[in-house]
Formats: C-alpha cells, sequence, structure tokens
C-alpha cells in the first residue's frame, strides 16, 4: 500500500501531510496513518464549509507529518505530530502513536498493554512523580516565588493529576523505546498540549521503564519486554 503525501494550498486552507517511505509494507498500519489523516483532513474541510465562502484572517491549517520510531520484525511504530488551526488563539493538536506488531497481526493500544485498574495505578503514580519534579524544576528555572509559585503549583498539579489519573485512556498514546536486541527497555507514554500542563508547555512525555511496566503487562506481550 503506498501513501503519497498531500500538499494542497487554496486561499482559504493550507494542507500538509507527509507519511514515512516504507510505511506501505505494512499495510494495516498504514491504512491506520491514513484514516487519521483524513479524519484530521475531514475536520478542516468542515471548518472551512462554515466559512460559507468568506476568507478567514488567516488560512485555516492542517500540517501533519508521520515518522516512523521503530520497525522490528516483532514491532512497528509510527508518530503523528501536528495541528489544525481552524481560528482562535491557536491550532488544535494532534499527537497520536501507533504501534503495530506484524507476528500478531495487531495493533497494539494501552487497554491490550495492561488490562488491571491497579496495573495502571502504578503508571499514573509514576508519571505524575516524574511530571511533578519536571513542574518543580520548571518553576525554579521560571523564577517563580511566594504565592505566585504556589498559584502555578497548584494549578498545574492540578491538571497533572488530571492528565494521569488511572486510566488507560490518558495513557492511550505511548511509544516503545528499545534495546540493541530488539525487545522494549521502556515505554514512552506521550502527553498532548493541555493535558499535564498548560498548552504552552506543548508536548510531554514520561518514560517507564521495563522494570517497572513487566509486571503489569498483560501476560501476551510480557515477552517483548526485557529490562536493561
Amino acid at each position: 500500500m503506498a501513501l503519497q503525501d498531500v500538499i494542497e494550498t487554496r486561499p482559504e486552507y493550507i494542507v500538509g501531510i507527509s507519511y514515512p517511505q516504507g510505511i506501505g509494507k505494512h499495510p494495516i498500519l498504514a491504512r491506520a496513518l491514513q484514516a487519521y489523516a483524513e479524519s484530521a483532513r475531514a475536520d478542516l474541510m468542515q471548518a472551512v464549509a462554515g466559512l460559507q465562502g468568506r476568507k478567514p484572517t488567516a488560512p485555516y491549517d492542517l500540517s501533519l507529518q508521520f515518522t516512523g520510531l521503530v520497525d522490528t520484525p516483532r514491532i512497528v511504530a509510527a508518530a503523528a505530530d501536528g495541528s489544525s488551526y481552524t481560528g482562535g488563539a491557536h491550532g488544535n493538536p494532534l499527537v497520536q502513536r501507533f504501534v503495530w506488531l506484524p507476528q500478531r497481526n495487531e495493533m497494539l493500544g494501552s487497554q491490550q498493554l495492561i488490562v488491571d485498574a491497579a496495573g495502571w495505578k502504578v503508571v499514573s503514580d509514576y508519571c505524575r512523580e516524574q511530571l511533578m519534579t519536571g513542574l518543580s524544576q520548571q518553576l525554579d528555572d521560571d523564577g517563580l516565588e511566594g504565592e505566585e509559585r504556589s498559584q502555578a503549583l497548584r494549578t498545574r498539579s492540578r491538571m497533572i493529576d488530571d492528565g494521569t489519573a488511572p486510566t488507560a485512556g490518558n495513557f492511550a498514546r505511548f511509544e516503545p523505546v528499545m534495546n540493541a536486541d530488539g525487545s522494549i527497555r521502556a515505554v514512552r507514554f506521550v502527553f498532548p498540549p493541555a493535558q499535564v500542563g498548560p498548552y504552552s508547555d506543548g508536548t510531554r512525555s514520561v518514560d517507564v521503564p521495563a522494570q517497572v511496566l513487566v509486571p503489569l503487562v498483560a501476560p501476551d506481550y510480557k515477552p517483548l519486554f526485557r529490562a536493561g
């Protein structure tokens, strides 16, 4: 299956979509990427239609880049990163991750990776701790003190708490971090802008090591991991 990059320029809108080379050798994964792109484009075109012929003050814009992350016999992963602008102060972030298991002929989602609610509690606690450490460092770097720091800490820690609540949906975007032998040594959970912090902070991520994850992972997927 061949995926073609898309470039469209009109007075009302601009579309740019790029795919990684060679992804077509995994047709089901390629179709998943294409479906994500087509959905984003359909949303943009719906907004364009809503203009009813009026020219926007700034062209509506869809910018979406797919990147190949991992390509091994057991694991193939790709990332989608971009944004869609349809007016307002900033664009809507487009952040997604795709993990394909060729030998199992299936896409791996967070709900399959960890099926036990208690497992997500462990992942939640680990990610929250890492993000809170990063927040404290960020506030130090920003030079915030006194009540200003306290207010920022309260506001942003609530966002972290909400964005890392122990449900599979909050950790739906993830990518494997690989050992040289093709096993997974960590899983990088990816949080789009505004999930665990202000939009201006951009996309955030936390690497959870295999030694933390392996006891939590569903039995079918444990062989994919190796700590170290």
